[in-house]
């Protein structure tokens, strides 16, 4: 079993481009491409398995870890493929569900190890049906990602999120929402913002879902309803700590299945990347992906 090795080479964290690729060659030498567009490292991912790969490495940030999973998921899930990753990227967030280690040579040598286990992937379909394995937010969280420029991730780091987020403020709206739990339950209301997870973390380690687990076959979702802008603000240092959940004023579910329609429609974004607006349908793929992990 050989990895193939799928780089973005302006991820945010990497500082010395050609040392990194001497690091990834001890994966493997020969099998190894560069991106150089959006939307590369899904067109790489999907070519690889077809053409009989059945491991294969994402080098780079949350967006490019989602390239690569509908690269292998798309028309459907795929059995029978590996996937590990090399967290290059501003946020990382999906690797510190994972608690897999910061530096590049450590997670190598996970990778080397290729031990697995098997975890949840999400399906998620309006317009167009996408997968992700994190988190995916809508309201807000939309606005925030319009104003997330690939200059303001290099620019401020691991602050890029709370720069656009101040940006994006004066786009701050209520929707007035229609939410579906399982086909069973009805939530409506004025909202901020929602937010599914899969994964614990958004935004370079917000624990937005500190009870998250990749391998419970549920989704955690989490309602921002509209409110006044002194609770907002309590609500906002409540999760930054990742206490907002004790809170009486965010409505919590754990779902197999959501649907949400609003108006105006809600923006959503998929492990930080563009997905569109409602009406939007999520559900859970339990167990979908054979994922690299270190050793326990």
């Amino acid at each position: 079993m050989k990895p193939y090795i799928i780089v973005n080479p302006i991820a945010g964290a990497i500082v010395n481009p050609d040392g990194l690729l001497k690091q990834l060659r001890r994966l493997d030498p020969r099998k190894l491409s560069l991106t150089k567009r959006a939307g590369e490292a899904e067109t790489l991912a999907r070519a690889a398995f077809r053409a009989g790969c059945d491991y294969i490495i994402a080098a780079g940030g949350d967006g490019t870890l989602n390239e690569v999973i509908n690269g292998i998921a798309s028309p459907h899930p795929i059995r029978g493929i590996r996937m590990g990753i090399v967290p290059l990227g501003t946020a990382n967030d999906f690797a510190r569900s994972m608690k897999l280690p910061t530096h590049v040579e450590n997670n190598i040598d996970i990778l080397r190890a290729k031990q697995t286990v098997l975890v949840d992937l999400v399906r998620v379909t309006g317009k167009r049906t996408r997968y992700f394995i994190n988190v995916s937010a809508g309201g807000f969280s939309g606005a925030v990602d319009e104003k997330l420029t690939p200059q303001i991730k290099s620019t401020w780091g691991p602050l890029a999120y709370l720069r656009s987020a101040a940006a994006a403020l004066p786009k701050l709206r209520a929707y007035h929402a229609t939410v579906i739990f399982d086909d069973v339950e009805r939530w409506e209301g004025e909202l901020y913002n929602i937010v599914i997870a899969n994964g614990q973390f958004v935004a370079g380690g917000l624990p937005i879902a500190p009870d998250a687990s990749v391998r419970d076959g549920l989704l955690d979702v989490l309602l921002v309803p509209k409110r006044p802008a002194r609770e907002m603000a309590l609500l906002t240092a409540q999760m930054l700590l990742g206490k907002h959940l004790s809170s009486d004023v965010i409505p919590f579910r754990r779902t197999r299945k959501i649907s949400v329609k609003s108006r105006p429609r809600i923006w959503f974004n998929v492990d930080g990347e563009p997905f569109g607006d409602d009406p939007a349908v999520f559900q859970i793929l339990p167990r979908a992906l054979e994922f690299v992990i270190r050793k326990r």
